[in-house]
C-alpha cells in the first residue's frame, strides 16, 4: 500500500470517528455555548422566534422551500420533517434513511426534495405526496452535502469517500465523479449560472472551485487555519462565503479566487453560512449557540441573536429574505423574523 494511500485512509477513519463521537456529543461537549437571553453587545437580541419543537434528536440540517411556504429538517432519528413555515404546523414526516440524514436540497421548482444520509445513499422525495421518487446509491461513505443545479437538471453530492458525483436529476444516473488529490467534502454549492461548484474540505481546509463541463479543479482558495465545513455563493454570483472550525468566515471573489476580508465574531467554530437572497446579508450559525448577521459590503457584524441552548448546525434564510432558520443541537428549530437586506428585527 502506497504511503499516500495509507495516509488517506487514516484520515477518513480519523474523520469519520469524529463524526460519531461529535454526534454522541462527546467530543463537541468542551465548547461553550451562549446562554438563553445573554445582551453582552448592544446589537444582540434575546430570542422572540418562533420555536419549532418535536424533533428526537439534534437538527442537522435545516432547507427551505423556493416559495418560502415549507421547512425541511433532519435530526439524528434519521427522519425528514416537513413544516409549515407561517403556522409552525408539522405537515409530515419522511421515512427511508438506514442512518442520520447529514444534508436537505429542494429542486429550483419546490417539487422535489433531496437528502444526503451516513447510509451513504441519497433520497429524492416527492413533496406533494411525500413519497420516495428514487436512491442514489454509488457513494461509499456518508453524503455530507447535496446541492441542486440552478436549472434544477444536476444534482451533486459530497461525500467522505473523497468524491463528488454529480448525478441527472431525472433519471438518477451519475454524469460525472470529482475527484484527484482532494480531501473529504463537507459542503458543495453551485454558482448561480450553474457553471462552477465550491466545495469545503475537512483536513485540508480549502475551497476548491471546479468547472462543470470538465470536472476539472479551476483554483483552490486556502486561508483557513481550520476545518471549512460550509460554503455558499452569493445569488449574483461574485461572492463565496466560507464558515471554518477556525473561528472565523471568509468572504472570497468567487471569479480571481482572491480573499475580500475575514469575519470575526463566533467564540468558537462556524458550522453553517448562509446568503440572503438579495446577497448583502450573510447568516452564520456557531458552536456557541448564536445566530449572527453580517452586513456584506460594510464588512461588519450587524446582528445576533440567542436563544439556542446548544451549538447550531444549520441555517438558512427564507427566499422572501423575512426569516431565517437555524437548527440546533438542542432539538429546536427556530424562525427569525428579521427584515430583508439590515438584519433588522420585524415588527417592534
Amino acid at each position: 500500500m502506497s504511503i499516500n494511500l495509507m495516509n488517506s485512509k487514516i484520515r477518513v477513519l480519523t474523520a469519520t470517528i469524529f463524526l460519531v463521537l461529535g454526534s454522541g456529543g462527546v467530543w463537541y461537549s468542551q465548547f461553550p455555548v451562549a446562554a438563553t437571553g445573554e445582551t453582552s453587545s448592544p446589537n444582540q437580541i434575546a430570542s422572540n422566534a418562533l420555536t419549532l419543537n418535536g424533533n428526537s434528536g439534534s437538527v442537522k440540517a435545516v432547507a427551505i422551500s423556493p416559495d418560502g411556504n415549507t421547512l425541511a429538517s433532519v435530526s439524528t432519528d434519521n427522519t425528514i420533517k416537513l413544516w409549515n413555515l407561517t403556522t409552525g404546523q408539522q405537515l409530515r414526516t419522511l421515512v427511508g434513511h438506514k442512518n442520520w440524514v447529514n444534508s436537505l436540497a429542494f429542486s429550483p421548482d419546490g417539487k422535489t426534495l433531496a437528502s444526503g444520509s451516513l447510509d451513504k445513499t441519497i433520497k429524492l422525495w416527492n413533496l406533494a405526496t411525500g413519497e420516495e421518487i428514487r436512491t442514489l446509491k454509488g457513494h461509499l461513505l456518508s453524503v455530507q452535502s447535496v446541492a441542486f443545479s440552478p436549472d434544477g437538471t444536476t444534482l451533486a453530492s459530497g461525500s467522505w469517500d473523497q468524491t463528488i458525483k454529480l448525478w441527472n436529476s431525472t433519471t438518477g444516473q451519475v454524469i460525472r465523479t470529482l475527484q484527484g488529490q482532494c480531501d473529504i467534502f463537507n459542503s458543495v454549492a453551485f454558482s448561480p449560472d450553474g457553471n462552477t461548484l465550491a466545495s469545503s474540505n475537512h483536513f485540508d481546509k480549502n475551497i476548491k472551485l471546479w468547472d462543470i463541463s470538465t470536472g476539472a479543479v479551476k483554483r483552490t482558495l486556502t486561508g483557513h487555519l481550520g476545518v471549512v465545513n460550509s460554503v455558499t455563493i452569493s445569488p449574483d454570483g461574485q461572492t463565496l462565503a466560507s464558515g471554518s472550525w477556525d473561528g472565523t468566515i471568509k468572504l472570497w471573489h468567487l471569479a480571481t479566487g482572491r480573499e475580500i476580508t475575514t469575519l470575526k465574531g463566533d467564540k468558537t467554530k462556524v458550522w453553517s453560512v448562509a446568503f440572503s437572497p438579495d446577497g448583502q446579508t450573510l447568516a452564520s450559525g456557531g458552536w456557541d449557540g448564536t445566530v449572527r448577521l453580517w452586513n456584506v459590503s460594510q464588512k461588519q457584524e450587524i446582528r445576533t441573536f440567542t436563544g439556542h441552548t446548544n451549538r447550531i448546525w444549520a441555517v438558512a434564510f427564507n427566499p422572501n429574505g423575512k426569516t431565517i432558520v437555524s437548527g440546533s443541537k438542542d432539538r429546536s428549530i427556530k424562525v427569525w423574523p428579521v427584515s430583508p437586506s439590515t438584519g433588522e428585527r420585524s415588527g417592534g
